[in-house]
This record gives structure tokens, C-alpha cells and sequence, in this order.
């Protein structure tokens, strides 16, 4: 069977001037990111975040298999049952568990186990990875390069959030598989990967100074 090949039709190229801007332009915006932990409980509509994770299920994957599912998070039952269960696991991390050298690493972001921003942001986005799936909803075939192809679909959802006017944590408990349950989620089918933490910034909100120290051109890129 011969694979069917479309004209590439919606493909725009700019002048190298506008090229120049438009880059500049989305590094400037994407230069006001931050990630925060004082959320607003102001609400957020739901077709915006609908909007915001179609943009991260365009996000290229291995075989356009699309391993990844999404489910939003706005129920407040269920943001506290998260909520319960995250900070069971943090207490644990923060007495010790994560080891003293972890633990150094995250002082200067002043972390701790209170994760009450889960119970107070409008919205959760727990992210899962896919083992098997394909292109049909019906497809059982192996999926290939999942964690690469989730990781670039969950950086497709945090530009998009944050493009859209919102502010973003991502919260990675671990042991995750409490999220599965809480979801309605197979664990053996669906893995949790992340969650995106997404709302308007909370009145007097900061940024950890350790957090604005990012490194320069040289320090990431090299050009041969």
C-alpha cells in the first residue's frame, strides 16, 4: 500500500528581518516564564486550557503515535484528594528521603512540603505517557521514543499556558501513581509523567532569586 503524501500548503517563510524579530520576540516572551507557587483561585475558562493542550498534541512524536493523554483538573474534590497525596509524599522527601544533597539543591527555591497551590489554582493538568497506543484510538501497537515525545508535548503545554496569560509550575511527586487512581487512569496503560500546575498568579506572588540565574548562550550551544 502506498503511503499517502500531502503538499506542504500551510507553510509560511518570513524575511530574514522578520525572521530576526519574531525570534527575538518569542525569546522575550518566553523570558517572562517563571515558575510560581502562589496561584490565584480566580477562575480560568475551560476552552483555554482545552486550546492550550491541543497545542501540546501537536507536538511531534515517535511514528506520530501520540503517546500521551492529558486529563484537566478542575474539581475541587479531586485537586484536594492530589493535594492529600502529594503532601504525604513530600513529608517523606523532605525528612530525608531525597537525600541531603537534593534537599541542598532545592533550598534556594525555598520548597517544602505544603503544596496548598494544588487545592488553589483553578486547574491541574496531569500529564501521562503512553507504552502502547498509535495513531487509531483502537491501535495496540508499541509506541517508540515516549519519554522524548511526551517530554516535547509537555513543553508544548507550558509555552501555550504561558503564552495564553497564565502561570505555570510542574510538580513531579514521585512515586506519581496515586495520580492514575485519582484520574480514573490504567496505570498499566497510562503512566503519569507530570503535573502542570496552571492559573493566574496569586497578589504579591515572587520569584526565588536562585530561579532568574539562567545561562548564557556559551554556557548551553555551541556552534561547529
Amino acid at each position: 500500500m502506498t503511503e499517502v503524501h500531502h503538499p506542504l500548503s500551510d507553510f509560511i517563510e518570513y524575511p530574514q528581518d522578520e525572521m530576526r524579530r519574531r525570534a527575538e520576540d518569542n525569546l522575550a516572551n518566553l523570558r517572562r516564564r517563571h515558575s510560581i507557587r502562589m496561584f490565584s483561585d480566580r477562575p480560568v475558562p475551560q476552552d483555554i486550557i482545552e486550546s492550550c493542550i491541543m497545542a501540546a498534541a501537536s507536538a511531534p512524536s515517535g511514528a506520530n503515535h501520540q503517546p500521551w493523554h492529558f486529563v484537566a483538573i478542575s474539581s475541587p474534590e479531586v485537586k484536594a484528594a492530589i493535594r492529600r497525596e502529594a503532601e504525604a509524599l513530600e513529608q517523606s522527601f523532605y525528612a530525608g528521603r531525597a537525600g541531603q544533597e537534593w534537599l541542598d539543591a532545592l533550598k534556594p527555591l525555598g520548597t517544602d512540603a505544603n503544596k496548598a497551590y494544588l487545592e488553589t489554582a483553578p486547574w491541574l493538568i496531569a500529564v501521562f505517557s503512553q507504552k502502547r497506543g498509535g495513531v487509531e484510538e483502537s491501535d495496540n501497537k508499541t509506541n517508540y521514543y515516549v519519554h522524548e515525545s511526551v517530554g516535547i508535548a509537555t513543553g508544548f503545554l507550558i509555552q501555550a499556558l504561558h503564552t495564553a496569560g497564565l502561570g505555570t509550575l510542574t510538580h513531579t511527586p514521585k512515586p506519581m501513581s496515586f495520580l492514575s487512581k485519582i484520574c480514573g487512569r490504567d496505570n498499566d496503560v497510562d503512566r503519569p509523567y507530570m503535573l502542570i500546575v496552571a492559573g493566574y498568579p496569586a497578589d504579591g506572588a515572587t520569584i526565588p532569586d536562585h530561579a532568574l540565574k539562567k545561562k548564557s548562550l556559551d554556557q548551553v550551544a555551541s556552534f561547529i
